[in-house]
């Protein structure tokens, strides 16, 4: 993306010097991190002893997401992560939204471990002023404790926010030797509680307890899981530092499956040795509000919460409650670190797409760190986290890291159809069932975590569906007031209008006709005028000017003579019909992408596009540039494929019914009217239809000729027992065949559907194919067609 200089050919790019080691630690301190103190015990009390079995499959359900990162994350290796990949998949502004809330789940889960880090400090300060009595200290030089850790979690994101500004080098050395101390400790847990648990003859029967094994059922193992699955969410910052990385295709999909590797059996050993290895004392109990002895281990867990695996360690592991405390430090701090370095990522790449403000994507010259976003998301996370109750409202960024994983899963289905020459370093086996599990799963999860968390007023699960909500409503004014307006720019700098002759008009509608082949410029304007005439339209002419991607836009202007010359041309067709017309030549990387960029900043109602016939590669419908047009555009498609120049006298309507037959019985009517033709309408039945059947074929039609009005028209119905086959045989005897998209659409990877694709392909003479913009229902089609 070209800097705010204004030259076109500067380029913003983070330097490559992060290695395989670097990036893999990011990711297990970040999996590792406060979650694996904060959330053991209190998930050992949603799943008793089965808390193990939830452990390995949140890892599993994870692979499957993860897996989508990998390619994504090696096909894409640019800071931003989630959010650039939505929006090359996606229509916007899911983008946006898929940025919106990551930066604020990363911004939350910072905060969080801030404030643990906070408390885990007090804590530790506490057992060095009592000499190892407690942990809870009441003041400190006359300030209460929470109020000191509310402090300290501001320092510690400063301090991150610091090490972040010096660059991702020091960022990574930083996240190794903090990782590395974190693992040593949770390896002395580990022995030290499977000691503890085997020196007990009867240790299976007081790690399982009375209730068996899946003491709280399945529904206790699923709240587990989805309570615990955000521990997960590392590969999230691994991708990140994609920008950052040295030979991202391969060290970005290695890194992920290590973490991954690493963090599983190291979340199972943990709750094994904590379940296994505490004793239930008259201490303990009373530490965690209970009384009876008989009290299972898992429930004593639960009930002492995020201190659950710190006071364990207190029994079993010398100077365990230091040690714990200060390997619960250093998990903070790695998931700060990372968390904050993920944060300031995504709003540095927002703002060089200029949806958020510029400053945010300038880059340090000595540094080489987007300084001004680790500021802005240092300062966000220090305020929520000294001023927000930050528990509470944490669980909002769990939710939305498994809206966040959904829509990854869902836009790597999209770019498998929307750029299947995308160089991929590496690919998901079993597309597309593995990222469609991803998907199922993760949705299953997020009910129950939002019940695990309580749905009652004021209760966690109820403030976080409060939080998303306000937060969303926050970014939908900031998008709608301020960033839809800047992507336009955006879209203008990606490919710049750089002719643009337009005479003044009153008319409401604008139909778009971009022109590629000279040849065929006469027969489209001539169909461009007499649907503006229809609609009391005007006519937007454009042609693109293509420079390959690594060459300056600027490079293009050369170019730009020769197609101003061939709009002119165009344009006198539709000025000696005395209809509006204005003209414009755009530079662009993309053809598609420059005509969907001029859909959305004229606001156009309909585009008119050409098409040969045929697609040179299977894997395409009707043409890499015309899938993504007739996939993407915001606005009613025609496709014309041109035939043997003829007046037009005839016109076959085969119609099925619905909004885009009643576009295609309009754009006829239209034509008929110009060239004084007849329509003929049409519907396929079966030899073997039955009355009822022929009846709704009848009322087909009749709803077509009600469109067509005034025209010469005439219907029947047409027996076949294959439609396309019927459609071909009677379409060779009109001057022009007009069908409109059918609903396969919705369920192959088509877009207009198999039979209109299949007229237009055998039929001799010229087809146009229409499909209507019918707003959210048109978005949805785009995603089911990309499934």
């Amino acid at each position: 993306m070209s800097e705010a200089s204004g030259d076109g050919n500067v380029e913003t790019e983070l330097s490559r010097d992060m290695g395989l080691l670097p990036i893999t630690f990011i990711g297990v301190g970040a999996m590792i991190g406060a979650g694996v103190f904060a959330l053991t015990g209190q998930a050992a009390g949603l799943a008793g002893p089965a808390l193990l079995v939830a452990f390995f499959l949140n890892g599993i359900v994870a692979s499957f997401t993860a897996m989508s990162y990998a390619e994504l994350g090696a096909a894409f290796p640019r800071s931003g992560g989630a959010y650039n990949w939505v929006t090359e998949a996606l229509p916007r502004p899911w983008g946006f939204f898929t940025g919106w809330a990551n930066w604020f789940a990363q911004a939350v889960a910072c905060a969080l471990y801030a404030v643990t880090f906070g408390v885990f400090f007090m804590a530790f300060l506490s057992i060095i002023v009592t000499g190892g009595a407690t942990t809870e200290g009441a003041h400190f030089l006359g300030i209460a404790q929470h109020l000191w850790a509310k402090g300290l979690a501001a320092v510690v994101v400063a301090l991150f926010g610091y090490i972040n500004y010096r660059g991702a080098e020091e960022t990574g050395t930083i996240g190794i030797v903090v990782t590395s101390a974190k693992i040593i400790i949770l390896g002395l847990f580990v022995l030290f509680g499977a000691l503890a648990t085997f020196q007990n003859p009867n240790w299976t029967a007081k790690f399982i307890g009375e209730h068996g094994f899946f003491a709280t059922g399945a529904s206790g193992v699923m709240a587990a899981m989805g309570f615990t699955y955000v521990a997960f969410e590392g590969y999230d910052i691994i991708v990140q530092s994609g920008e950052e990385v040295i030979d991202p295709g391969t060290n970005i999909p290695k890194a992920i499956f290590y973490s991954i590797i690493v963090v599983i059996p190291i979340y199972i050993l943990v709750a094994f040795a904590a379940i296994g290895g505490i004793d239930v004392t008259q201490h303990i109990l009373e530490l965690a509000g209970l009384s009876d002895p008989a009290t299972p281990t898992y429930v004593i867990l639960g009930n002492l919460g995020e201190l659950g695996i710190i006071q364990a360690a207190g029994q079993f592991v010398p100077y365990g409650l230091p040690l714990l405390l200060l390997a619960g430090l250093a998990a903070t701090m790695s998931a700060l670190n990372a968390t904050l370095y993920a944060s300031s990522r995504i709003a540095f790449s927002m703002s060089r797409d200029k949806l958020l403000p510029d400053p945010l994507s300038t880059i340090h010259p000595a540094t080489r760190s987007p300084h001004y976003a680790i500021a802005v998301s240092a300062v966000l996370i220090g305020v929520m986290a000294i001023s927000l109750p930050i528990n509470s409202v944490a669980s909002s960024s769990s939710v939305m890291f498994l809206l966040l994983f959904s829509m990854v899963n869902v836009a790597l289905i999209a770019m498998r159809a929307n750029r299947p020459d995308l160089e991929r370093p590496f690919e998901v086996p079993g597309f597309p069932y593995t990222p469609a599990l991803g998907v199922i799963f993760q949705l299953i999860l997020a009910p129950f975590l939002l019940q695990s968390l309580g749905l009652g007023f004021g209760e966690e699960g109820f403030i976080s569906l409060v939080t998303l909500a306000i937060w969303f409503a926050i970014g939908i004014a900031v998008y709608y007031g301020y960033s839809e307006e800047r992507e336009r720019e955006r879209m203008e700098e990606q490919a710049p209008t750089v002719l643009h002759e337009r005479a003044p008009t009153e008319r409401e509608e604008q139909i778009l006709v971009p022109i590629a082949n000279p040849e065929h410029a006469d027969q489209f304007m001539r169909t461009a005028v007499d649907i503006a005439k229809e609609r009391d339209a005007e006519i937007l002419v454009m042609s693109v000017v293509t420079v390959p991607q690594q060459t300056p836009l600027d490079e293009g202007r050369e170019f730009v003579d020769e197609k101003r010359e061939v709009l002119r041309e165009a344009m006198q067709v539709a000025e000696d019909a005395d209809v509006p017309v204005n003209g414009t030549v755009r530079i662009g990387h993309d053809v598609a992408q420059a005509i969907l960029n001029t859909i959305e900043q004229q606001g156009s109602d309909a585009v008119l596009v050409g098409w040969r016939g045929r697609s040179r590669r299977r894997d395409f419908v009707l043409g890499s540039n015309l899938d993504t047009i007739v996939t993407d555009a915001d606005c009613d498609v025609l496709v014309e494929k041109v035939g043997p120049a003829a007046d037009v006298e005839e016109i076959f309507l085969p119609t099925a019914g619905g909004p885009h037959a009643d576009l295609a019985a309009e754009v006829a009517r239209a034509i008929a009217r110009s060239e004084s033709a007849a329509v003929h309408v049409s519907h396929v039945v079966s030899p073997n239809a039955d009355e009822a059947e022929r009846e709704d074929a009848e009322a087909r039609i009749a709803d077509t000729m009600d469109v067509l009005d005034d025209v010469d028209a005439e219907s029947r119905l047409v027996e076949g027992t294959d439609v396309a086959d019927a459609i071909v045989a009677e379409a060779g005897e009109y001057d022009l065949t007009v069908i409109g998209a059918t609903r396969e659409s919705l369920l192959q990877q088509l877009t207009f559907g198999a039979i209109p694709e299949e007229v237009g392909r055998r039929v001799e003479t010229t087809v146009i194919m229409t499909k209507r913009n019918l707003g959210i229902t048109s978005r949805l089609q785009r995603w089911f067609s990309r499934t």
